[in-house]
Order: C-alpha cells, then structure tokens, then sequence
C-alpha cells in the first residue's frame, strides 16, 4: 500500500438499502428489513474484497443507516453520504419500493440500482419503475438485474451481479478519482502535435480536472539552484548506476558525447527526474528550506513538452518519463505516476483511464508501422504464427524510451505467464526482471541534439493487452477509441530485422488486435488505418469494457471498439436512444453533454 499522494480523500461509494414502506397489519416493511440490509451489506463486502484505489488500499463503502422507504429517510441517507464523502452510490432492494420517492436525487453523484431477481417480492419492478424516474428526471443511472431467478433467502450475488456492480464500482471509483485533482503540463505544445495543445474546457468539463503549466525553465532553476531533495538525489543517482546499465550508442563516432558528458548528462536526467515528481505532487522535505515548492500541483497526470527546443540543446527526459511512468524506483516498489512523453494531453488522459481501472503501469507508445503477414516473409523470410496470420498482421508499438518498464513482460505470475501487475504485488525479484530487462542507449543525436537516455527493452512475451486513445473532434468533441489485443512474441532474429528499419535504441512491443471481420477490425491493418492520432495508451488486460462504461459515465462517445456486445454496461436511459449501441452512446452522451459542465 502506498500514502495517498493527492489532496483531497478518495470518492466513498455510499450503499442505499431501500424497502416497501408499508407497515399496517402485517408489516410488509419488517419482514424485508434484514432480507435489504443483508443485500447491503453483501454488496459492501464485494467492492471492499475486489476494488482498490490507486493507492492499493481497498475502496471504502458506507451503508445508509436504516433501510430508506420515505422521503425523510432518502434526505437522511443524502445528509449522511454528504458528510461522509460519497460520490458513488448503488441502491438495493429486493421489493417493490416508491420510486422517486426512494431515489438518489442528488445530480453530483454516479449512480447505479441493484434490483433483487425472485419472484416473492417484485424487485425487478421496482428497478425498472426506479430507472424510468432517473431517466425522466435526467440523472442517469446503471440498472443491474440478474439473469436467473433466485430464491429469497439466497445470500450469494449471482456471478452476473457481481460483474455488473463491479464494473459499474469500478469506473465510476476512476471517474470520482479525477475530480479536483490536476493535469500538469510542463512545457507546451511539442513539435505541431495537437493533442500537446492543451484543451482546458475538455478537462474542466469532462473529468472535473484542473491544468496547471509549468514552463520547462523550471526544471532548470531548480538544478541550478539545487531546490530539490538532496537526499534522494543521491540515493536515485546510486540507484541508476547499479541499475541502469548504459546500452550501446548508435551515434558515428564524432558525434558521440564523451564519458565524462554522459556521466554529467546521467547527473542531469536523474535530477529531473526527481524534480518532475517534486512538481507534480509536492515533497515536504523541501518545506524547511523551500516552502513553495515542497507544494506541488496535486497533479494526477502531467506531461513533458521536450522536443523541440528543451531537446535541441538539454537531455532529454526518456529517463524520467519511463521510470516515473513504471511501478517502482529508487525507493521500490511505488504507486505508478503518468507522465506523457511530447506533453500529448489526450494519451495522458487514455493513461490515466486505464492506470485508474486497473492499478497497473501504462505504456506510452507511437503507433508505428503496420506489418503485413507478406511484409514479414519478404523481410524477415518468417512465416508468423496462428494470431499474427488470423489478424492479417501486427502493429508495430514503439516510443523513445517513455514506456514504463512493466510492459517488458518478465514479470510472471504463479502460472508462470507474463504480467504486469499492480505495484503493490511487485516484489523486489520483480522488480529485479524488469531492470533487467533494459538497457539505457545515448540518445540520437539526430532526434535528441542535447542527449540524454532512452531505454530499450523488447516485449518477448504474449500477454493481452488494451490500446486506447481519447481524441477531440471539432464539432463532436471527445471521442475514445478502443482496441482490445495481445502482445506477439517473435523471435529475436526477426524482431531485429524488423526493429532496425527504426530506431532500435527505444523499447519495442508488438501488438496483434483482436480482429472481428468487420468495419475497422476487419484486420490489423485496418486497426491501424482507423487510428485517430499518433499515439496510444497501452494498458495490461482486456479492460475494454470497463472503458466504455467509464466513458458512459464522462459522456465520451465511444467511437471505435472490439469489444462483446453482450459486455457493453451504461446507464439505462442510453436504451432510449434508438436500439444501436453506437448510436444510442452518441445520442445519449449529446443529450446529457459533459458531466461538469
């Protein structure tokens, strides 16, 4: 577990028990009491047992405390919830209850409805005369109903159920978790590319995030001024030389830096990478001697400008980038940051996504090259395997060094299979692999003029993975693309025969999408002609679900996916809108616009 770094507590998920309010003769309301809030108290115990924060400590829940049937009784959990921080709430109950009288009215918070599936009590009545009063009141709410009927005195949530409440807990956790909180961005704008040009109103509006901009030169006085932990300095200095072992330099030999330049360029990078994270989220170490800056910028998410004019001239930041964004450093294993090479705000923001959802380091990548089965053949004369000629291909995933180092794929698992995992799993024989794993190569001089370091590792294993991007269109506005795959292992020969038509100095994965036949998963190629920027976010896990309810609950139309359709969780109401899915999530997200506006 690790001290929560923001400020500001973590969104609670309240839990509404609601019943029949009827009493009279045969006290309808009496005989439900235990049945709804033993439904309560289930539901508690599966989000605390299989949710976290992005701290790894477990979500936190509270229970109204007494079953709401009445007017004053919703007020008094409202009150309560108010107090106790909640920004979630799932409501539960087995029976008929009133419907807008029992409802969660307040328009501030994610709301879900649990509605029990027997047929001694009409749960399923009140859940759908519950969400025809959100929809008609225009509070948005996640109906959840179980498949099969059970019997009343049932005490297990159907495996369904609780796919369901965990979905919806999750994404609407990660969408509570953004509010308040800071996008940093340090520089600007990065060689012409749009998703550097920072677009305020999408995070105000949108995620309920705020951005801050620092200008590069701040990271220069404070080297120069030595506003930073001393410290840690050396200790992240100590670390990276017996960690971080330089790899070879691909630059002709008269443009290469001396021994005595590259040891000051390690000095420098290291030192940026300690201030970056000072930047970000504070250090009251430097309280004493340099009270402003201990402060920070509460920021969530930031990004580097770098290129071009901070790399023409200082080290570049690759250093920093790539083990900021991994799940551990020089004091361990640690809360991953997410840090955008380029400052691209928008794959920042595709980072931040999965990173919430999963607990997991992301990878940064350039969707690079597309490689053709018949491509391969003729460079490499190898003939890939089943998943590579199936997709027609593979997508070619490669950065400068910025990638986190989790995604090499050594770390494995008790099965043996190659994971990411969240930090808090990492062990130090983990953490030992990925270093491994890496060599740091002498930047090109050609892209990076001023130096500094790249890490270059290969992902030489299969592991499934996601690839996201948000995008702002002109007159639509946000728009989230979705890819769900797996990483390919190839052989070394071929990987090297293929990486060196690039830069074989930055680390390198090999992405085959889960092709459908259809539309822009008729193949990889496909895939990759249908990708609106650039860049990707690359998350551990098929998590693309969970991605589109998060979108749901940001009104982020979904605009490209491969995902099941029996898998896609929004909010009732989106069923109003026609009987497409696609359809139905740009008409809905229109309707309702962003969720902060």
């Amino acid at each position: 577990m690790a001290e929560n770094r923001y400020i500001g507590g973590y969104p609670v998920i309240g839990i509404r028990p609601v019943i029949d309010a009827r009493k009279g003769m045969l006290d309808v309301r009496g005989s439900l009491e235990e049945q709804t809030m033993e439904m309560a108290r289930k539901a508690a115990e599966l989000m605390e047992s299989r949710l976290t924060y992005s701290d790894g400590k477990p979500v936190r829940t509270v229970i109204a405390r007494g079953t709401i049937g009445r007017v004053p009784e919703a007020a008094a959990c409202e009150e309560q919830f108010r107090r106790e921080g909640v920004q979630v709430t799932l409501t539960v109950t087995p029976c008929w209850c009133y419907g807008s009288e029992t409802m969660d009215m307040d328009p501030g918070t994610v709301k879900g409805v649990w509605g029990f599936n027997a047929t001694e009590r009409p749960g399923a009545v009140y859940l759908a005369s519950v969400l025809a009063a959100h929809a008609q009141k225009g509070l948005p709410a996640f109906g959840i109903y179980g498949h099969d009927v059970q019997e009343k005195e049932d005490k297990e949530i159907p495996e369904d159920v609780q796919e369901k409440i965990l979905r919806f807990a999750r994404a609407a956790v990660a969408a509570a978790s953004m509010r308040g909180r800071s996008y940093l961005q340090i520089g600007s704008v990065c060689m012409g590319i749009a998703g550097s040009s920072v677009d305020t109103a999408f995070f105000e509006e949108y995620l309920g995030m705020r951005v801050e901009s620092v200008d590069e030169v701040e990271i220069l006085r404070r080297i120069e001024e030595n506003i930073l932990d001393e410290n840690e300095y050396k200790k992240a200095l100590s670390w990276t030389k017996k960690n971080c072992p330089e790899g070879f330099d691909k630059n002709p030999e008269e443009s290469r830096k001396t021994s005595v330049q590259k040891a000051r360029d390690w000095e420098f990078v290291v030192k940026s990478a300690c201030i970056i994270k000072d930047l970000m989220n504070g250090n009251g170490r430097l309280k004493e001697k340099f009270p402003e800056e201990a402060l920070g910028h509460n920021a969530i998410a930031g990004g580097f400008q770098g290129q071009r004019q901070w790399t023409d001239h200082y080290p570049n930041t690759d250093f920093a980038e790539a083990v900021l964004n991994s799940s551990f450093d020089w004091n361990g294993a640690r809360e991953p940051y997410i840090l955008a090479t380029e400052n691209d705000t928008l794959n920042a923001v595709s980072m931040l996504f999965g990173k919430l959802l999963t607990g997991r380091a992301q990878m940064f990548s350039d969707v690079r090259t597309y490689w053709s089965n018949e491509s391969v053949r003729r460079v490499a004369a190898y003939e890939p395997g089943v998943r590579v000629r199936e997709a027609g291909g593979f997508i070619h995933l490669i950065n400068s060094g910025a990638s986190c180092l989790d995604m090499c794929g050594e770390v494995k698992d008790e099965r043996g299979r190659a994971v990411t995992k969240p930090f808090y799993d990492m062990t130090e024989r983990d953490i030992e692999a990925c270093l491994k794993a890496a060599v740091w190569c002498p930047a090109d001089q050609g892209y990076f003029r001023g130096g500094g370091y790249s890490s270059r590792f290969v992902t030489r294993a299969e592991m499934p993975v996601t690839m996201t991007r948000v995008n702002l269109v002109k007159g639509l506005g946000p728009v989230i693309q979705i890819a769900e795959g797996y990483t390919a292992a190839l052989p070394d020969e071929v990987t090297d025969i293929l990486w060196r038509r690039t830069d074989h100095t930055w680390p390198c994965t090999w992405f085959v999408p889960r092709v459908t036949g259809e539309g822009a998963f008729r193949s990889a190629y496909d895939v990759m002609n249908n990708w609106g920027a650039n860049h990707a976010a690359i998350s551990y896990g098929h998590i693309g679900a969970d991605l589109i309810t998060l979108a749901s609950i940001l009104r982020i139309p979904v605009c490209m996916h491969n995902v099941e359709e029996e898998k896609i969780f929004r909010p009732a109401c989106w069923n109003a809108y026609g009987m497409d899915k696609e359809s139905q999530d740009y008409r809905a997200c229109r309707n309702y616009g962003p969720l902060y506006k």
